[in-house]
């Protein structure tokens, strides 16, 4: 019996080991796919480093990563330059998390048409938000929001809900900045949430009725539009508040950990068994006081879950509001810092890769493996299109 467990399985083995007959005619998600089950192999190119050392004279091949954003072994540099970003732009004060859940009965349309019902999460929920804020007895001030789309559950079934800091205060009449009353539950929540709750549901939901009734939504075979929405407009929708952060670095912490993360990471990937074609995986119960489990998959069923989670090609899957929507940002966060009477925020610094890896990771790029000099040095770059009609 041939079995994957050492060093460890990864989703690219998975792939590269399993390839269903029924496999998704979707475009977008093909591409992901073969995308990730290439990544960092000579299909995609490399890089050549030679040692200059005469003595050693070694030579390393850098093999291209596929950069997608699915994919468990890239992204790494792409998140560190995001979350820079957003530390020129986190204020001093204090950050509540809240995370808006959709129910189950919705799945079968989100999954149909994701692009526009996972927009329409992020507006709802964002509405939701902007609404409470704007009302004199929590705020009365335009707050600041960033959304964190995510789509699985720990069993990679398809949960798709957001994720939410939202600032505890926000800006007022020429950029002045506004606490929060922090009087619900003792300042652990910002806004009340079975409020939050029903405003969120109707938002989303008047909205999902229109799309229907226009024709964007169409409904699976043999669902009735009206029935659905009738359970789903009788339950209570999941919108939770978190304890708000720790401040602005807790926020960063957490940036750091979630905003870049895919369906499943390889540290969780226990095996994948040949024979059997089953790959187990780590998950994490949270309903067993979130104790630390293990579940087999057969491969095709492992991918097929993996799939629901390839986002729409292009699609924004992290998204800001108020204050910090896209256009003039910058301005209106100096504004407030003006006031706050703290440093502006001097915008980013573009940092050379081989400076980058050094302090992020420890790598030195120049370092020889072998003699340990520092006399690595670049003397190819290949890429296999650019030769593909050569000779």
């Amino acid at each position: 019996m041939l079995s994957y467990t050492a060093p460890r399985a990864t989703l690219q083995q998975v792939l590269k080991h399993y390839t269903p007959q029924d496999a998704s005619v979707n475009t977008q998600v093909q591409k992901v796919l073969h995308r990730i089950s290439i990544c960092r192999t000579a299909q995609l190119g490399y890089h050549l480093y030679k040692c200059s050392n005469s003595d050693c004279g070694y030579i390393k091949y850098q093999y291209h990563s596929c950069r997608d954003r699915h994919c468990p072994c890239c992204g790494a540099l792409k998140k560190q330059q995001w979350i820079d970003a957003r530390m020129q732009e986190l204020l001093p004060v204090k950050y509540y998390h809240v995370v808006f859940t959709l129910p189950h009965e919705l799945n079968s349309i989100v999954l149909g048409h994701r692009k526009i019902l996972f927009k329409l999460l992020f507006d709802a929920s964002a509405q939701t938000l902007l609404s409470f804020a704007k009302d004199p007895k929590y705020l009365d001030a335009l707050p600041g929001i960033i959304s964190v789309l995510h789509t699985w559950g720990q069993q990679l079934s398809f949960h798709p809900h957001l994720h939410c800091i939202v600032s505890g205060g926000g800006i007022v009449t020429d950029n002045k900045w506004k606490d929060a009353k922090g009087s619900i539950a003792g300042g652990r929540f910002l806004f009340p949430v079975k409020a939050m709750q029903l405003v969120f549901k109707g938002k989303f939901l008047q909205a999902l009725k229109q799309m229907i009734a226009k024709g964007e939504v169409v409904m699976p075979e043999g669902t009735d539009a009206k029935q659905l929405l009738d359970v789903v407009y009788a339950k209570d929708w999941v919108v939770y508040a978190k304890a708000p952060f720790g401040g602005p670095h807790a926020v960063i912490e957490y940036l750091g950990r979630y905003t870049h993360k895919v369906a499943i990471s390889n540290h969780r990937i226990c095996s994948i068994n040949d024979e059997e074609q089953t790959v187990t995986f780590d998950y994490k119960d949270y309903a067993d006081n979130n104790s630390k489990k293990q579940m087999t998959l057969s491969c095709r069923e492992f991918i097929r879950r993996f799939e629901q989670h390839i986002l729409p090609s292009r699609f924004t899957k992290i998204r800001t509001y108020g204050y910090l929507a896209n256009r003039n940002r910058t301005h209106r966060i100096n504004e407030v810092l003006k006031q706050m009477k703290l440093p502006l925020h001097k915008g980013l610094v573009m940092v050379p890769l081989e400076i980058t890896m050094m302090v992020q990771y420890g790598i030195d790029l120049r370092e020889c493996p072998c003699c340990k000099n520092k006399s690595m040095q670049l003397v190819e770059v290949y890429y296999p299109w650019k030769h593909a009609d050569d000779g």
